[in-house]
């Protein structure tokens, strides 16, 4: 049959006089030698793109044993998947993003090639094939029609499997897709011992950054509550594509999650209209109003009630829900301080509740008191008492807690 490719070359990029449509043709009976069909999609407002001939994928009608999945490797081996890998890096090299992002880059591409829906383990094992090219150290482990995919992480995570494997760590990272909810004592797995050529680096769960987004993917969110009988409404700039990132992201440390930064445009939208609203205040009212903004533009929620299960929200994740419970409020309480006043702050988590303490020049109420500093208690949460700054739950007087995680302001920020 006939198949071209269309070229398209600006002459003029600055005024846009001409476009030149070049058409490369070619008589054949396939894909263009070498190429393959196109693949490009837009992830996070960056488009990717590789060749790659869809007719060369492995068909399997059982990939579930250790045999079958051995030799499904090496059919991948045989064929040239360095586009695939080489558009991956390329956008790994050009942004550096965070390994927890990247892998989503990587969940998105394996579900174009393989869909999760034709073949649940063919995609899984595509997602493990392209982590280990990309040089992570990741594993795969069976049992019955159970296929696991864990990669190799040192840090805290909570709510999923690890296992452990010459001293190492491993996270699972597609336990969300059995519902969270498989009995290791019935199902004994066993690691497959595939031939990679090397092991490659740990992951780590850390968002340092999150990605440029377009703005014209961002809409906007009105945000209600009231301060000293005043009525206040804020338009801030939330994006959708952050929910959809952090779906599956797991329970981490403390100084992980609530140290997940604003994207550019919610940043920008809300950060210096709350600096303006608190400008004339002094630093105990201005953290009490943000106090306020935190306890009352958002319906609280238990996490179970919603997700069935823990689940911690970053600052603007919980700026995007409507619902949000005490561990929600503490990240984006402690976001606007830090980004605001950048005071030292200390989290305390109770057995059955989450809250946060700021150091002031002088304490108020009764203080908490850590390594010889004085904290004060500002509670994020709403509760049956409108607590005003330096006032704790009353249930919680005589309740042991632990501090959880200290910010200290970095003296040469």
């Amino acid at each position: 049959m006939l198949s071209f490719r269309i070229l398209i070359v600006e002459i003029d990029p600055v005024k846009r006089f001409a476009t030149i449509l070049i058409f490369l043709v070619s008589f054949t009976t396939g894909p263009i030698a070498g190429l393959g069909q196109a693949v490009q999609f837009d992830f996070c407002g960056e488009p990717i793109g590789f060749d790659f001939d869809k007719s060369t994928i492995p068909q399997s009608s059982d990939l579930s044993t250790a045999a079958a999945i051995t030799s499904f490797y090496q059919s991948l081996e045989s064929v040239d998947y360095d586009p695939v890998i080489n558009a991956l890096l390329a956008y790994k090299n050009k942004l550096r993003p965070d390994d927890w992002l990247f892998y989503q880059l990587i969940r998105k591409t394996a579900q174009l090639i393989s869909p999760k829906a034709n073949d649940y383990h063919r995609y899984t094992l595509y997602k493990w094939y392209f982590l280990t090219r990309c040089g992570y150290d990741a594993m795969l482990a069976t049992s019955g029609n159970y296929l696991l995919f864990y990669i190799r992480c040192d840090e805290n995570i909570y709510n999923i499997p690890t296992r452990t494997v010459d001293g190492k760590q491993y996270v699972c990272l597609n336990y969300h897709d059995y519902g969270n909810n498989i009995d290791f004592q019935k199902n004994r797995f066993a690691v497959i011992d595939l031939p990679v050529p090397e092991k490659g680096s740990n992951f780590s769960y850390k968002i340092t950054r999150l990605p440029e987004f377009r703005p014209s993917d961002y809409k906007e969110k009105d945000l209600r509550y009231s301060y000293n009988d005043l009525e206040y409404s804020f338009k801030i700039k939330l994006n959708t594509q952050i929910q959809t990132l952090f779906t599956n992201y797991p329970v981490v440390d403390y100084a992980l999650y609530l140290n997940i930064p604003l994207s550019k445009e919610t940043y920008y939208s809300l950060i210096p209209l709350l600096k303006k609203k608190v400008k004339r205040m002094n630093v105990k009212n201005g953290v009490d109003y943000l106090l306020r903004f935190t306890r009352y533009a958002f319906l609280f929620e238990p996490d179970t009630e919603i997700y069935g299960g823990e689940k911690r929200l970053s600052p603007e994740q919980t700026l995007l829900y409507d619902q949000s419970d005490c561990e929600d409020r503490v990240a984006l309480f402690y976001c606007l301080v830090k980004e605001i006043y950048d005071l030292p702050m200390i989290v305390l988590s109770y057995p059955k509740h989450v809250t946060i303490a700021v150091q002031f020049n002088k304490p108020y109420g009764k203080p908490i008191i850590y390594n010889g500093q004085k904290y004060t208690i500002c509670e994020p949460s709403p509760q049956k008492e409108d607590l005003m700054v330096g006032q704790l739950l009353p249930e919680l007087k005589q309740a042991p807690y632990e501090v959880t995680y200290v910010y200290t302001p970095q003296k040469n920020k």
